[in-house]
């Protein structure tokens, strides 16, 4: 990725297969701060960041899944077998050009599926009562 200065002092990121952790650093940076949950982000041919609450953890990662993703040019959500989010629901999407060309990975670990709605039912029985009387005040 190069980071290009523009004469009119704005600055456009451009991204390729072969970005370093330092070019997408930006993007992982961005993403996390938004959702706040773990993020990984890698090129097609280098390895890249792994960001957990608010900070680099590596910046030489790759995991299966973003392997995968990148192979398959395919969004997979799963649980890893391997890796450091072995066990983790995982989400991990292409990055692809403009021709749907996979350049690299990106992938976040998946709070939702890591809820276990039956349990949460069962613990707090009332919660269907109180979603229904919320969106009744709503309305």
């Amino acid at each position: 990725m190069t980071c290009d200065k523009k004469v009119d002092g704005t600055f456009c990121l451009n991204i390729c297969s072969d970005s370093t952790a330092d070019d997408l650093e930006p993007i992982a940076t961005a993403v996390h701060a938004l959702i706040g949950i773990p993020t990984t982000i890698r090129s097609l041919n280098c390895k890249g960041i792994r960001m957990e609450r608010g900070m680099i953890i590596d910046r030489n990662y790759t995991g299966p899944v973003l392997e995968e993703v990148m192979r398959t040019n395919q969004s997979i959500r799963t649980v890893p077998k391997e890796g450091v989010y072995k066990g983790k629901s995982v989400m991990v999407a292409p990055i692809r050009t403009t021709s749907g060309e996979v350049i690299g990975a990106i992938g976040v670990v998946d709070l939702v599926a890591a809820l276990d709605i039956l349990v949460m039912f069962r613990e707090y029985p009332g919660i269907i009562d109180e979603v229904e009387e919320s969106r009744k005040r709503i309305q």
